[in-house]
């Protein structure tokens, strides 16, 4: 039996290349169940894993793709039968285990989580990482207070993945999205996603002299990071909390702990990656019920597998609006 995949190679230390190429199935890796693939994603992560010293990918050749959705083919485990629609993020597949760029792959059954009945595979994928992070900071902010009606929640980098599943489930459950973002011309795909207001990015992209600001947001799911997340946090409302997603903006954080002093605010960790199995099966139901997935569809970039070389060098640029969703059988 064979399959496509997104073969990434080394030619030597300052060089990959990443080309679709046609597979066995003896050359799929480890794992107790194997999966028909049917839609994937592109993330930054998938990017950085085709560039040379990404620090991700120890051993070559690599499949990337740190997501999948698809159907069960075959398993060694009771929990997943021949037929099974199921999703996969994290765990790092994709890094250190054989991906999701491609049409089979072979996973550990605990890294699994059935698909709801309300979500196709290609949904799935609009979803994603991004949709699971942005779900998992929503909840991490409800679980500390956050409710409709208690002022603005910020959003960062609201036009990429994270930040286009975060004001699209905010906005639908009813939350006032101010939406940041260094590209005017995403202003009207964000409205339409939900967010009340714009927040041009030189606004707050800037460390304030002061400790403390005026308070004026209720909460915020940042996908940033650096110093847009340190000035997020010096203007948060009394016991007003940070869900921190990204550090697009840099890793360093330049604050003091003032705001968590005097004001009580929040920083929230949320990591997608090592999620225990059971709060992945609450943010997919939570998906499945508070993403409007009418909107699914003004995030969708579609692409095939060939194309994949170039989005991911485009991801890591922040030139991609929303979500790529990968037909890996087109």
């Amino acid at each position: 039996m064979t399959f496509n995949a997104l073969l990434v190679e080394k030619i030597n230390d300052d060089e990959v290349s990443a080309s679709v190429q046609t597979l066995t199935d003896d050359r799929l890796p480890d794992g107790n169940v194997t999966v028909a693939i049917e839609y994937t994603t592109v993330n930054y992560k998938d990017g950085l894993c085709m560039r040379p010293k990404n620090g991700l990918v120890r051993t070559y050749p690599h499949v990337p793709g740190i997501d999948f959705a698809g159907t069960v083919e075959t398993s060694d485990d009771p929990r997943y039968k021949p037929g099974d629609k199921v999703v996969l993020t994290g765990w790092r597949v994709g890094e250190t285990h054989w991906g999701g760029l491609a049409q089979k792959a072979r996973v550990n059954a605990d890294w699994l989580v059935r698909l709801p009945d309300a979500l196709s595979t290609e949904r799935a994928m609009a979803v994603g990482t991004a949709g699971v992070a942005a779900i998992l900071a929503v909840i991490a902010l409800e679980d500390h207070g956050l409710k409709p009606g208690k002022g603005e929640v910020l959003v960062t980098g609201a036009a990429g993945g994270v930040g286009s599943i975060a004001t699209a489930v905010l906005g639908n459950l009813g939350y006032d999205v101010a939406a940041v973002t260094g590209r005017p011309e995403t202003s009207d795909y964000l409205n339409s996603l939900g967010a009340s207001r714009i927040v041009a990015r030189e606004e707050i992209d800037t460390v304030s002299k002061r400790p403390l600001e005026s308070e004026t947001w209720a909460g915020c799911v940042d996908a940033v990071g650096g110093e847009m997340l340190a000035r997020v946090i010096g203007q948060l409302k009394y016991g007003g909390s940070v869900a921190a997603v990204g550090l697009a903006g840099g890793s360093s954080l330049p604050t003091t702990v003032i705001p968590f002093l005097l004001r009580g605010v929040n920083l929230l960790g949320i990591d997608s990656v090592m999620q225990p199995y059971e709060n992945r099966v609450r943010a997919w139901e939570r998906i499945a019920t508070d993403l409007p997935l009418e909107k699914l569809g003004a995030m969708i970039h579609r692409a095939t597998l060939a194309d994949v070389p170039e989005l991911a060098s485009d991801i890591l640029e922040g030139k991609i609006k929303g979500r790529i969703v990968v037909d890996v059988n087109a």
